[in-house]
């Protein structure tokens, strides 16, 4: 799968023209749109992965791209708040409680604590993925957020292999972007290029990671499947 993740945009009617604006996007992230137009173009992968279909999208119909984008990016948003209030919430509490100067016992209250932040972040960055895909294949923003269809599919060892694969070429795409990043003046356009690239790989898989624990016909679309096939 790593082998048809890494050329997946290849099979796009214009890779080098869908990979640059994809890249364009990603450096002009900060100004929000392009975001949704990433995230738009992200959903469309799944969408199609999901069902079967391995060749990569194009930029086009913007405004179902902005709008499938604004939801991604929603879904996004939404789980990354969970750790920030919980990690607020508890280090205001354990700040107030111990004051500047923790001591022992403080101390390793902060480390029990960091640790716990520590698996709540892996355990939201987990869930990401398939709710995404799940809003993908449905079409629906609160189909992402509808936590006891996502739990049997997050439970398997498929889905886990698959996200820690995804995982891997995220993190091995922001390493080299990082690199191309230090180049003097086409340096930004490169790594945000490298990221584009590195984001739609992972996704790829993921949404291969999907439609093997929930087939969907080409026909069907962004519907609900009739049955799923038992997690192993």
């Amino acid at each position: 799968m790593l082998t048809d993740a890494l050329t997946y945009l290849k099979h796009s009617t214009d890779a080098w023209k869908t990979t640059l604006i994809g890249g364009l996007f990603v450096l002009l992230s900060v100004f929000i749109v392009p975001m949704f137009f990433v995230w738009g173009y992200v959903v469309r992968v799944l969408e199609r992965t999901a069902r079967g279909n391995d060749e990569a999208p194009t930029f086009d119909d913007w405004r179902e791209l902005t709008v499938d984008g604004a939801k991604a990016v929603a879904i996004l948003a939404a789980y990354a708040l969970v750790p920030i209030v919980v990690g607020g919430l508890l280090f205001g509490g354990l700040w107030f409680a111990v004051g500047t100067d923790p001591g022992t016992l403080g101390s390793a209250a902060i480390a029990v604590a960091s640790l716990l932040m520590l698996a709540l972040t892996i355990t939201v960055a987990y869930v990401v993925p398939a709710a995404l895909a799940r809003f993908a294949t449905e079409g629906r923003l609160r189909a992402g957020f509808e936590f006891d269809a996502l739990r049997p599919s997050l439970a398997t060892s498929t889905y886990a292999v698959g996200w820690l694969l995804a995982l891997g070429i995220v993190f091995a795409g922001s390493l080299l972007a990082g690199l191309l990043g230090e180049v003097p003046v086409v340096g930004a356009l490169l790594g945000a290029i490298v990221s584009f690239y590195a984001l739609v790989a992972a996704y790829y898989v993921v949404g291969q990671t999907w439609a093997d624990l929930h087939p969907v016909s080409l026909e069907e679309g962004r519907e609900e499947p009739s049955s799923e096939r038992p997690a192993v």
